[in-house]
């Protein structure tokens, strides 16, 4: 579509709100939500638009409200040093490293994009063959369908309201 408001051949920013932007170097940008099957040997097939965007190396580790992270190498190294660099002498920042790190692993993805959820992240996430996995931002979360479902079920009622609070400078 040609905007012919826009000057020849000078692209129109509200049509493109990345024009302009060096997007290099960003990390990768994990967006939708996608509904795979665990199979027998607990392995997923990951989402083919997270594939590449993942990389050949990623991570899983212990998510919040009891999902599983999936993290780019380089994205799970960047918060792992940030953790790291919180005082010693703060027990919050103790507890949570070795919750985050021991529950931590790596894996490559198979020339089937598939890759192993290990048992003991199946069960902290109470992980069946029913699962949810969702983009966000620079990981993605694997969820327990059900649990997923009632999770949102309950945010979406406050979702505009603390839209405010959240985003106080972007403009919708």
């Amino acid at each position: 579509m040609i905007d012919e408001t826009a000057p020849q051949g000078v692209p129109n920013p509200a049509s493109n709100p990345t024009a302009g932007l060096d997007l290099a170097g960003l990390p990768p940008l994990l967006l939708g939500t996608y509904t795979p099957k665990i199979d027998a040997k607990g392995r997923i097939a990951l989402p083919a638009k997270f594939r590449t965007q993942l990389g050949p190396g990623l991570v899983m580790a212990r998510g919040q409200e009891r999902c599983i992270y999936l993290l780019p190498q380089s994205e799970f190294r960047r918060i792992a040093l940030q953790i790291q660099r919180t005082s010693m002498g703060n027990k919050a920042a103790r507890d949570y490293l070795r919750v985050f790190l021991s529950g931590a692993v790596d894996q490559d993805p198979d020339k089937q994009g598939r890759v192993l959820v290990p048992q003991m992240l199946r069960d902290y996430a109470n992980l069946g063959n029913d699962i949810v996995v969702i983009g966000v931002g620079t990981r993605a979360e694997i969820w327990n369908r059900e649990a997923w479902e009632q999770y949102l079920n309950e945010k979406e009622q406050g979702y505009s309201d603390i839209a405010d609070d959240v985003l106080p400078a972007v403009d919708f």
